[in-house]
């Protein structure tokens, strides 16, 4: 029997690994979907849009499809399983390029913005990823399979501002339409990868029972790790899409922009080779409240002056910052849920975490066009020092009722 048990623990440890690998160059590959558009929609924007203030709103459609695309690939990935989830997504993500050329081409602002909202239904399905990473998965390997599939983004940040570096003049004079059409290639190629991923369909025991959705998402625990991914990504979203059009208003130039998205990418996903290690030795709420203090940080060097270096400076520690605090959530996160309810309870994670996104990315070109870059980093500062305060409050609750359950253990009577 132990023999046997052993066998079925190592062939799904390695059924773990390779997926793991699938969906970290997935993860790569469709992290350029969303880099192409993060330094191309406001800019773009800009050129096609009625007025200045409209300039982000692409970004924010691709925001509100993240939001939009999560239940139902909550719902697809419960039914049918995750792997058709993913064909369904690396489609859309293939049809975001096509439309987005062609948007570019015609001048067409509305249709533009339909391709972002395309883009961020794809972007909604790569976001279960790292979940998906962590299906069958041991309590320790979980946060490590996490970490790697977002390692994968390293590589977006590399591909997908080098892929508008050298297409975006292609077909002058229209700016970035060669760009899109590459990224629709890059989606097809993706497509064919997680194709592959192991993972079969859903048996019929596990599409039904489970605790109710609202039992689960009340658990303290729950509603601190909901909290920190709702904080964590619109903040740093919120940073990110407004940098490259106040890049452009400060006088520096398309290459500074991209230089600095690239490295925002980059600083985004390149710890994740050591947060699930992080995470491991001193847990994920020191880890999320460390991610929140760096996005902070970021805020304050974006106040403190407006070069080219100072925007690079902002864009790389906020990357960071974003790394430890939605990793860290998405880590808590796996903490409150049963494997049957897993589907139901991320997915509702990440509608809230995209939802509330969605809303602040309509502000931020307002913001911006109105008030300024200063104004973008001051809205940073008390959401995180909410974040941290509930943080902080969860834990300590934890602590205590762990400390009172050993001493009614220890001593029944004291108690």
């Amino acid at each position: 029997m132990l023999d046997v048990t052993s066998a079925h623990a190592i062939a799904d440890d390695a059924r773990v690994r390779a997926n793991v690998v699938r969906l970290a160059a997935a993860q790569a590959l469709t992290g350029a979907n969303s880099a192409v558009i993060f330094a191309t929609g406001a800019i773009v924007g800009s050129t096609l849009a009625p007025d200045m203030s409209f300039a982000t709103v692409p970004i924010s459609m691709y925001v509100v499809g993240l939001a939009a695309g999560t239940l139902p690939t909550g719902a697809i990935s419960h039914r049918f399983g995750r792997r058709a989830a993913f064909v369904i997504g690396t489609a859309l993500g293939t049809l975001t390029g096509v439309l987005g050329s062609f948007a570019i081409l015609h001048g067409s602002f509305a249709l533009f913005c339909i391709a972002t909202f395309l883009g961020g239904l794809y972007g909604s399905v790569a976001q279960s990823y790292r979940f998906a990473a962590a299906d069958g998965a041991s309590a320790a390997y979980r946060p490590k399979a996490v970490s790697w599939v977002m390692a994968g983004g390293v590589f977006a940040g590399v591909l997908g501002p080098q892929l508008v570096q050298w297409t975006m003049d292609v077909w002058q004079p229209y700016l970035f339409a060669f760009s899109f059409l590459v990224q629709a290639a890059v989606a097809l190629i993706a497509m064919g990868i997680v194709a592959g991923v192991d993972m079969p369909k859903p048996a019929p025991a596990d599409l039904h029972g489970g605790r109710p959705l609202r039992a689960i998402v009340s658990q303290p625990r729950f509603i601190a790790a909901a909290l920190c991914g709702i904080i964590s990504y619109p903040m740093m979203n919120l940073v990110m899409t407004s940098a490259p059009l106040a890049m452009k208003m400060c006088g520096l130039s398309v290459s500074d922009s991209n230089f600095g998205i690239q490295w925002h990418i980059v600083a985004m996903y390149g710890p994740s080779f050591f947060t699930g290690t992080l995470i491991a030795r001193f847990g994920a709420p020191k880890v999320v409240a460390a991610g929140l203090l760096l996005e902070a940080g970021a805020a304050g060097i974006g106040l403190s002056g407006l070069t080219a270096m100072h925007f690079w400076a902002t864009l790389i520690v906020l990357g960071v910052g974003w790394n430890f605090s939605f990793i860290g959530a998405s880590a808590l996160v796996l903490e409150t849920h049963r494997p049957q309810e897993r589907n139901k309870v991320q997915a509702f994670n990440d509608f809230l975490v995209f939802g509330m996104m969605a809303i602040g990315s309509f502000s931020s070109g307002q913001l911006l066009a109105s008030y300024g870059w200063s104004a973008v980093n001051l809205v940073v500062f008390p959401p995180v020092v909410l974040g941290l305060a509930v943080l902080s409050l969860v834990s300590w609750a934890r602590r205590r009722k762990a400390r009172l359950e050993a001493a009614m253990g220890e001593f029944p009577d004291a108690i």
